[in-house]
C-alpha cells in the first residue's frame, strides 16, 4: 500500500474513537433535552409519562409500542396506553419547540425544506385515515395510513420537523366514522398538496432555507408549484416522466420545430430527454458516501412550459434530468422542474436534488430508531401523539450525533441509539433477571387473559396449560 494511503487510513481510523464520557453523559443529556417539551404538558402525570415514553423508545431494542415500553419498565400498560391514545393533550406546542430547535441548531441560509408523504400499512376500517391508497413502504396500493412529513436539510444534518395525517375523502364524507375515531369536528378534507403548502407557510420563518423540494406526487400538481412561486419560494420538485412540456427560446416564445417555423409541440419530458445530445449531460459530485463520492449526471433545459391535465403553466421553468446509481448499482433516471433562475449552477441544482432524497433517510431513521411506525392506536389523538413523540426522539438522536462528531467525526445516528439504550437499560435495571422475568410475566398474563375471555364468550372454561401438558 502506498504511503499516502497508509497515512490516511491511520488518520480515518483514529477518528473513530468513542470515549466513555460520551456514553456516560447521555442519560443526563436526555433529561435536559426533554425540559422544554415537558413544559408544554399541563400536568405532572403527563410530564412523567412523556419522560417514560422517551426513555422507553430509546432504550428498547425491539418493539417501541406503548405495551412493550410499559412491560419493559415493569409498569401497568393501561396508564401508558391512556397517555398515548386516550389523553387529550395537544402535540402542536411540542412540534413548535421541535421546529424552533431544528431551525436554530441546523439552520443555514441555503437550507432545503423537503416535503414527502409516507405510508404505514394498517388493516381494518376503524384506524383513522386507513384506506386503500399508495403505500411507499410496500410499493403497492394497499390499506395504509398516509402522513405528509416536512424535513429540514442543511449541510450539517437533516431532521423531520412535523407531520399531517391525510384523511381520504371517503373518511371526511362519513361523519359517524369520524366521530368514532375522535376526529375534531372542524377537520375537513384537504389534499396532501394543500397540507404541504400550509406546513411550509407555517414553518418557513423559523426554518431558514433557499429552496423547497418535494417528490413527484407534489411536482405534478400545477397549483402546488404555482402557489409556491406566489409565496416567493424557489422550488425543485420531482416530476413523473409522462408530464408534457414545450421548449421555449430565451424570450419565452415556443421554439420552432425541426422542419420549419411551426412551434414545437408539447412532448413528454421523457421524449425531450431522449432528444438531448450526450454532450448536454454533466457529472456533478454532490457529497461523500460510504462507498465513495456520490455523483449524479445532469442535463438542463433552461426554458420550458409544462402542461398537466390541459393546464399550462403561465411562466417558464427549468427542466432538469438526472441519472445516478444507488448503492445496489441500479440506475435511476429522474425529472425535476424549478422556478429558480436559469443562471443557477448545475452543482446547486444537484445539491437540492440530493437533499430531496435525504427525507426518505430521515423517515427510515425515525421508524427504525424512534418507533415512528410502531404505534397501535385507532383514534385521531392516538395517531398524532406517538408520532409527535417519535419525531422528538429522533431529533434527540440527531442532536447527540452532532455533539459526538466534535470528537468522533464518523459517528452516525444508528450508532448513537445503542449508546443511549444501554445506559438507560442499566439505569432502569432492565438487564436485571427480576426485571426480565417481570416483563415476560406481564406479557404471558395478557395473552392468557385474552384467551380466557375468548373461551368465556363461548361459555366454556379454558383448559389450564398444565392440564394440556399432562
Amino acid at each position: 500500500m502506498e504511503r499516502r494511503f497508509q497515512e490516511r487510513r491511520r488518520e480515518v481510523l483514529e477518528q473513530c474513537n468513542v470515549w466513555p464520557d460520551m456514553v456516560q453523559r447521555l442519560p443526563a443529556a436526555l433529561s435536559g433535552f426533554l425540559g422544554p417539551y415537558r413544559e408544554c404538558l399541563s400536568s405532572a402525570e403527563r410530564r412523567r409519562h412523556a419522560g417514560d415514553f422517551f426513555e422507553g423508545v430509546l432504550s428498547n431494542g425491539n418493539r417501541n409500542n406503548t405495551e412493550a415500553i410499559a412491560y419493559e419498565h415493569d409498569q401497568d400498560r393501561h396508564h401508558m396506553q391512556h397517555f398515548i391514545g386516550g389523553s387529550t393533550w395537544d402535540p402542536a406546542p411540542l412540534i413548535d419547540v421541535l421546529c424552533d430547535q431544528v431551525g436554530r441548531e441546523l439552520g443555514e441560509a441555503d437550507g432545503v425544506l423537503v416535503i414527502d408523504p409516507s405510508g404505514i400499512p394498517k388493516q381494518g376500517r376503524k384506524s383513522v385515515g386507513v384506506a386503500r391508497q399508495w403505500c411507499g413502504r410496500t410499493g403497492t396500493v394497499t390499506n395504509c395510513q398516509v402522513g405528509v412529513f416536512p424535513a429540514y436539510v442543511s449541510q450539517r444534518e437533516h431532521a423531520l420537523c412535523g407531520f399531517r395525517l391525510y384523511l381520504p375523502e371517503e373518511w371526511t364524507r362519513d361523519r359517524k366514522r369520524l366521530r368514532e375515531a375522535g376526529v375534531p369536528a372542524d377537520v375537513r378534507f384537504q389534499t396532501r398538496h394543500r397540507q404541504a403548502l400550509e406546513m411550509i407557510g407555517a414553518r418557513r420563518a423559523v426554518l431558514p432555507h433557499a429552496w423547497i423540494a418535494a417528490d413527484d406526487e407534489f411536482g405534478k400538481v400545477t397549483h402546488f408549484r404555482r402557489d409556491l412561486n406566489e409565496m416567493g419560494e424557489r422550488d425543485v420538485p420531482a416530476l413523473p416522466g409522462h408530464i408534457t412540456a414545450r421548449e421555449l427560446d430565451n424570450d419565452g416564445v415556443p421554439r420552432c420545430g425541426p422542419g420549419g417555423p411551426a412551434a414545437r409541440p408539447f412532448q413528454s419530458v421523457t421524449q425531450i430527454r431522449n432528444q438531448l445530445p450526450a454532450a448536454a449531460r454533466q457529472r456533478v459530485e454532490v457529497r461523500d458516501g460510504e462507498k465513495g463520492p456520490l455523483q449524479i449526471e445532469l442535463a438542463i433545459v433552461p426554458h420550458v412550459r409544462t402542461r398537466i391535465s390541459r393546464r399550462t403553466m403561465k411562466y417558464a421553468e427549468v427542466l432538469i434530468f438526472t441519472r445516478y446509481r444507488d448503492a445496489n448499482g441500479t440506475r435511476h433516471d429522474d425529472f425535476y422542474l424549478s422556478n429558480g433562475p436559469v443562471t443557477t449552477p448545475a452543482a446547486e441544482f444537484a445539491r437540492v436534488i440530493s437533499a430531496e432524497r435525504r427525507v426518505e433517510e430521515a423517515i427510515r431513521r425515525a421508524k427504525s430508531d424512534a418507533g415512528l411506525a410502531d404505534y397501535q392506536v385507532r383514534t385521531w389523538q392516538g395517531r398524532h401523539h406517538p408520532i409527535a413523540l417519535a419525531l422528538i426522539a429522533a431529533w434527540f438522536l440527531v442532536q447527540e450525533t452532532l455533539a459526538g462528531r466534535k470528537t468522533t467525526p464518523p459517528l452516525t445516528v444508528p450508532q448513537v441509539r445503542p449508546m443511549i439504550a444501554r445506559p438507560l437499560q442499566h439505569e432502569w435495571n432492565l438487564l436485571h433477571p427480576k426485571a426480565i422475568a417481570n416483563s415476560v410475566t406481564r406479557q404471558l398474563q395478557r395473552t392468557e387473559d385474552a384467551r380466557f375471555h375468548h373461551y368465556k364468550t363461548h361459555h366454556r372454561l379454558p383448559p389450564s396449560r398444565s392440564e394440556q401438558r399432562r
